[in-house]
């Protein structure tokens, strides 16, 4: 038992040097013993173990008022590394887009990959073959349309992947940990982390793609509402009936949305309402929706914007989603 509780107490101030170290970047052994609150000796042991899994770099040699020269350590953002693939449209096509990131968010590969049919055959070679190439990738994130239930993809607008438990097939092929988020949640994902909202503040993201139908992601006290299942924000599923294939005009389409925002207004009483649409001009929604709700009593209304950001939203979320999976766990607070 003492040494399960040393190895854990070992374990929590690694993170909290690992932690320290991501944030600043450069520091010396005793500017690392006062960010941390850790005693000089235990920032000795830990550095000496962090650089020699390659974690630490030894940088270089500064002044120290006089007496002896300190050296200088540079966190390797190298060392674990996400791989990240979503799956959106590009100009009528679908496309994997796959890319290696760092632990300072900073893209080394991006490429993409046209498909008419999704292979799941394909998808394991495009894996394999940027895990050779990047050995230190030590998590994947997957972002497609759709959800699952209990490990199966149940709800995606891509049929080949109905029904496929893409998490466990992807984890045990490859031995690593997988993060599979759809893309509504995380295009608002990346959207909230963007612009810096967490705490107390409640964001929907509504998509309206032009070939599918509508999905919606729920963004609440810095992360995501899931729901039952994972079903939460499938808005396709309430009772307004509409053809989601037709081509709507203007007016008509607006007018849609107009009673979206009132329904999810009323239920979720939201801080802001991201509305993704392409070629929808904010000004025109905003119109209709002051003229719209002046016939309604609300007890409050949120704000709206309209972005065509959706793609780059989506990917900056899924970023940021996977490389969560690589970043240490706070501390609760046992030092040594």
């Amino acid at each position: 038992m003492e040494k399960a509780n040393a190895n854990l107490m070992k374990e929590i101030n690694l993170n909290n040097l690992r932690r320290v170290m991501s944030q600043v970047g450069v520091a010396t052994k005793p500017q690392l013993a006062a960010m941390t609150g850790l005693s000089v000796v235990t920032i000795n042991s830990l550095v000496k173990e962090l650089l020699d899994c390659g974690e630490l770099l030894e940088d270089k040699t500064v002044p120290s008022n006089g007496g002896r020269p300190a050296v200088t350590y540079r966190f390797n953002y190298d060392f674990s590394l996400a791989l990240v693939l979503h799956v959106n449209e590009k100009l009528g096509l679908d496309v994997v887009f796959a890319s290696v990131v760092n632990l300072q968010e900073e893209v080394l590969m991006r490429e993409e990959h046209a498909i008419q049919v999704f292979d799941l055959n394909r998808f394991f070679g495009m894996i394999d073959r940027i895990l050779a190439l990047y050995p230190s990738v030590k998590a994947i994130g997957i972002g497609i349309p759709g959800q699952t239930i209990n490990g199966k993809i149940a709800v995606t607008s891509h049929e080949e992947l109905q029904g496929v438990s893409l998490v466990e097939e992807v984890q045990n092929k490859f031995g690593l940990p997988v993060i599979l988020e759809n893309d509504v949640n995380a295009a608002i994902s990346g959207y909230c982390n963007k612009e810096q909202l967490g705490d107390n503040q409640i964001v929907l993201g509504v998509y309206f793609p032009e070939k599918y139908q509508p999905g919606m992601g729920i963004f609440l006290d810095g992360r995501i509402v899931k729901g039952k299942n994972g079903m939460a924000g499938e808005i396709k599923f309430l009772p307004i009936e509409i053809d989601w294939k037709q081509r709507f005009a203007t007016a008509e389409f607006v007018a849609i949305i107009c009673k979206f925002i009132h329904t999810l207004n009323a239920v979720l009483a939201p801080d802001q309402i991201v509305v993704y649409r392409e070629n929808l001009e904010e000004s025109t929604l905003l119109r209709a929706w002051d003229t719209y709700a002046s016939k309604y009593k609300f007890p409050s209304l949120p704000e709206i914007n309209v972005s065509d950001s959706f793609y780059k939203d989506f990917e900056e979320g899924m970023k940021w989603l996977t490389l969560q999976e690589l970043k240490p766990s706070k501390s609760n607070g046992i030092k040594r």
